[in-house]
């Protein structure tokens, strides 16, 4: 069995985004909402190697792939 790799991208009530990597996004938002905030999964991408998703999310935190996450999901941030 492969284990993957997820790149995900967060968002507050605030409207705040944030990105990272992880094996477990279950966990990794958990953890994210011990802090008192309110986060939830929007955007969640699968790599079979943990360099590429490393390379992704720093892509994604840049302002490049920041500007791409906001593309794809403008009706979704902006309804």
């Amino acid at each position: 069995m492969t284990m993957f790799h997820y790149v995900y991208v967060l968002q507050n009530g605030e409207n705040e985004l944030r990105t990272g990597y992880t094996i477990n996004v279950a966990r990794k938002l958990e953890q994210h909402n011990q802090d008192g905030q309110q986060w939830k999964v929007i955007y969640c991408e699968a790599y079979p190697h943990l360099s590429d998703a490393m390379r992704r999310a720093e892509y994604l935190k840049s302002i490049h792939g920041e500007k791409l996450i906001k593309q794809r999901l403008q009706r979704y941030l902006w309804k």
